[in-house]
């Protein structure tokens, strides 16, 4: 079969967590995704297919905050962000999925600047 490119285990490591991660109307899913330039999060509510909330390093309300700020203090921005959003939408509850990603840097202070909002996961 041959080696598998840092993508293809990403992948396979977010399939193992989606296993087990499931988002509920009463408590949808938190699923963060992680480019090399941005940060972009979702509450999920997977019985229906839909997103309830989002935010990004791209969203016009976080554009000019996080601009000369590091990616891990802006993925923190994003996730206060998210947090608001969430808790306006009336959601208090999510459950994370963190993509396959390493629960660290920049997943770790998106997680962290959420619960700091009030998100409780």
């Amino acid at each position: 079969m041959g080696r598998l490119t840092p993508r293809e285990r990403r992948l396979r490591r977010h399939l193992r967590v989606r296993k087990k991660v499931f988002g509920t109307p009463d408590r949808p899913r938190l699923a963060v995704f992680r480019s090399l330039n941005h940060i972009y999060a979702q509450v999920i509510d997977d019985v229906r297919g839909h997103t309830l909330a989002s935010a990004s390093t791209l969203d016009p309300e976080v554009r000019e905050k996080v601009r000369g700020l590091r990616k891990t203090d802006a993925a923190r921005v994003v996730g206060e962000l998210i947090g608001r959003r969430a808790l306006a939408a009336g959601i208090t509850r999510v459950v994370f999925d963190r993509g396959g990603f390493k629960y660290h840097g920049r997943i770790k202070a998106l997680a962290e600047g959420a619960r700091a909002a009030g998100l409780e996961f």
